[in-house]
């Protein structure tokens, strides 16, 4: 999407939704138009990694399509989104535009419904009492209680709720980093424990070659200083240093052509001075730690040039900020390996964590061991009392087979009958 200054003066509660959004632009001269009824196609862009991302997305692109809407997002500021004033001009939007809202809430709904019922049966099925509280707050981005139509109240949650989310996302990226580290070490550890004495140094050996081997690389820049810059420059753009010139340098790199530098966009500026470090053929680089410094060089550059906190840098800011005297900056930039994500006390806190939810595991699996036993003893009482009901009912049977034999073997008195038939005969003339 080709972005206005006007935007990004929203400032970040709104430009944290728009960040991530690559449309065709609308031109001053088509909005004054009659609008044209379009064929609606879903939008194309980048995943921002919130888990309604496809429906944040969509809702974006098509009120950005929406000239009205569009415009008033030109002219809004930090306050009026705070306070929802740009929420309210949702009921101005274009009827297709809204019925398309409505259909993608609905798709939502539906999505959210599923997806929370798998979770429930899930945790059913594992013995764990489902958090409703937790699944609830898959809902927090739309108004579920009318699951219908996409109104200014679904607006209004949707940009706070993805201006909260990505707010967090960086540092739980980080949150999840740090825990890949410790899980990593902590793993080493115990595989030691297996070893002996003699594999056990031999491992260590190699440990410690790794490490001064990926230490081994040439100087890193420091991200967004001048000699980082030319660097790219030179090898990625195949220009002479000499003639560096910022304002070009910005417009080559701004590969939408929005006038901004985004996130994406400032990340792959990183790529060379991350491929000193990291070569995904080598045993010793960890490419899960290469995304995490970029992340970090990232955020080292936005904290030092996005001056009005948007997540996004402007041309102003590009050449203000290679002004300053930190843009001179000729000290290496720290990696990882410097800077150790945790510290000893941290992870052996985490080890106890892990140590107490394996003996709850263990606790449960002794647990479910006993019940399962229990379940088998009476199982096989049950096959007992079966088997001699079993029994009972077959001896009865032998005891009536038995006896209707014997009566059928018994010899038939012939003169006793005929007694007997004489007999009855005189007491009917009698009577």
């Amino acid at each position: 999407m080709v972005w206005s200054k006007a935007l990004a003066r929203c400032g970040l509660v709104l430009l944290s939704l728009w960040l991530c959004i690559h449309s065709v632009p609308i031109s001053v001269e088509k909005a004054k138009d009659k609008p044209e009824v379009e064929q609606l196609e879903p939008p194309q862009s980048a995943d921002t990694g919130l888990h309604y991302d496809r429906y944040l997305r969509e809702v974006i692109e098509y009120l950005e399509k929406d000239p009205h809407f569009r415009e008033k997002l030109k002219n809004a500021n930090m306050d009026d989104i705070k306070q929802g004033k740009l929420s309210k001009e949702l009921d101005f939007v274009q009827h297709n535009f809204r019925t398309k809202l409505d259909e993608l809430k609905r798709e939502e709904m539906s999505r959210l419904r599923m997806l929370i019922k798998a979770k429930h049966d899930l945790r059913e099925g594992n013995g764990n009492t489902p958090d409703h509280q937790a699944l609830l707050k898959q809902f927090e981005h739309l108004n579920h209680m009318n699951p219908h139509t996409f109104e200014v109240e679904d607006l209004d949650r949707l940009i706070q709720s993805a201006t909260s989310d990505l707010e967090n996302y960086d540092k739980k990226h980080h949150d999840e980093f740090k825990r890949y580290e410790m899980t990593k070490e902590h793993e080493r550890r115990e595989r030691l424990k297996t070893m002996s004495e003699e594999d056990r140094r031999k491992e260590e050996q190699h440990y410690e070659e790794m490490k001064k081997k990926h230490a081994n690389h040439p100087k890193v820049n420091h991200p967004g200083s001048e000699d980082q810059l030319k660097e790219v420059w030179q090898e990625a753009d195949g220009l002479d240093p000499e003639d560096f010139d910022p304002k070009t340098f910005f417009k080559m790199h701004d590969s939408n052509g929005d006038g901004f530098l985004d996130e994406s966009e400032l990340e792959a500026l990183f790529t060379k001075e991350l491929e000193k470090v990291y070569d995904p053929t080598n045993e010793e680089d960890d490419m899960v730690e290469m995304e995490e410094e970029r992340l970090r060089m990232r955020e080292h550059v936005m904290n030092e040039v996005d001056t009005n906190k948007d997540r996004l840098v402007s041309l102003s800011e590009f050449i203000t900020a290679t002004k300053k005297e930190e843009f001179h900056e000729k000290d290496e930039w720290e990696t990882l390996d410097q800077n150790p994500v945790y510290t000893e006390e941290e992870l052996r806190e985490y080890e106890r964590q892990l140590a107490n939810e394996e003996n709850d595991i263990n606790t449960k699996a002794a647990e479910l061991q006993k019940q399962r036993e229990e379940l088998e003893r009476k199982q096989e009482e049950l096959n007992t009392q079966k088997l001699g009901l079993k029994q009972i009912v077959m001896q009865q049977n032998v005891n009536i087979t038995s006896h209707f034999g014997r009566k059928q073997l018994e010899p038939i008195n012939w003169d006793r009958v005929r007694m007997d038939s004489g007999a009855n005969q005189k007491k009917s003339v009698l009577c």
